[in-house]
This record gives C-alpha cells, sequence and structure tokens, in this order.
C-alpha cells in the first residue's frame, strides 16, 4: 500500500473533466458545476467563490476486505489516468449513523459477505479504474469519494456495476449521494498524479 494521499475534487466552472451529468440520488443536493479539476495533495484551498464546491478525501488502507480479497483486487485493478478512460463517474457518499454504530465485523458482514460488493464487482475489473478517498476522518461533508475511470465502450458495464451495488443491503445505509458523470476534456497524461 502506498503512503495515504490527500486529493481535492475542485467544482466550478472550468476543469480538465467537462460535467455530462450531476445527479442527486439521495440526501442534499451539491450545487451544480460546469466542470471538474482533481488535484493531488493540495494546499489548503479556498472555498469556490464562483457556486462551485471542494470535496476532499484521502487514499487509505482498506477496510473491509481480506487478505485474499486485497491480492485480487491489487492484482485486477488498473491506475486511474488510462489514456482511453476518457469517461469519469465521482460518487460522494454518505452513511448514515447506524451503518457507523455498528462494529467493524458487522459493517464487513453487510459490506462483503451479504452484498458481494467485492465479489460481485471483480468482473468488472480492468475495465473501471476506481479509486476510493476517504473523507469521514477529515470532517468532510461525505464518508467517501469513490472515482471511477472507463473507455466510452464499458458505459453499459459501468451503469450495470452501479445499478447492483445500489440494489445491495450495503446501499440501504447511504443517506446522501450524488452521481457526477463526466468527459476528460484533455489527454490522460495531463491528468495523472504524480
Amino acid at each position: 500500500m502506498a503512503a495515504p494521499q490527500l486529493f481535492g475534487f475542485i467544482g466550478g466552472p472550468t476543469g480538465l473533466w467537462v460535467v455530462d451529468q450531476q445527479t442527486t440520488v439521495v440526501g442534499e443536493n451539491l450545487p451544480k458545476v460546469a466542470a471538474l479539476d482533481i488535484v493531488a495533495s493540495p494546499p489548503a484551498l479556498p472555498a469556490p467563490n464562483d457556486g462551485g464546491w471542494i470535496l476532499r478525501g484521502t487514499t487509505s488502507n482498506a477496510r473491509y476486505v481480506t487478505r485474499f480479497e486485497h491480492n485480487r483486487l491489487t492484482a485486477a485493478q488498473e491506475l486511474p489516468g488510462r489514456p482511453e478512460a476518457t469517461r469519469g463517474v465521482l460518487i460522494p457518499i454518505r452513511k448514515s449513523s447506524t451503518w457507523w454504530t455498528m462494529t467493524q465485523d458487522e459493517r464487513r458482514t453487510i459490506f462483503e459477505e451479504r452484498s458481494q460488493h467485492v465479489a460481485a464487482s471483480m468482473k468488472y475489473l480492468p475495465a473501471i479504474a476506481r479509486r476510493l478517498h476517504h473523507s469521514r476522518d477529515l470532517g468532510e461533508p461525505f464518508d467517501f469519494l469513490t472515482w471511477f475511470e472507463y473507455a466510452p465502450k464499458f458505459e453499459r458495464d459501468f451503469n450495470e456495476l452501479l445499478a447492483m451495488l445500489r440494489a445491495s443491503e450495503e446501499w440501504a445505509f447511504v443517506d446522501r449521494e450524488i452521481d457526477i458523470r463526466l468527459t476528460r476534456s484533455v489527454p490522460a497524461e495531463a491528468t495523472r498524479p504524480s
């Protein structure tokens, strides 16, 4: 596991990713924006004054997977930033207080043993790249920021994956979710974090 890294997702009038659609799935919305930038290791960023927003999250250790699952994911996953992956999706999620009052093993039981989050998602790798950012401990308005990238030909696969996850028992604990669909406006080399 690489050292944790802080990322800033900056929604505003301009950015490397153009917003195609922004949908509030459940809970309070975010202001609509035209574009998104992703900044690795951002300095303290001021709140945007153009009606936009900044969401922060950090990569971290895997929380609900076994060593076997972790090894399978690591072997199958691709990193974001592939040239052909011109579609992006940012999904900020907050889970209910009921979720957070459960113990780690209770959450693991729902996450994998009953919802099959990892096992069922494996068939979508490596076509769909994913990077999870933890935000809860940073005092952010969401618990997780999930970033996905894929080539346009895998749009249907991504939608299938998302529908499967949203139908799971785990998703019953989501009380805020925004679905932001994007298209990269510049070559991948310019967006790949160093």
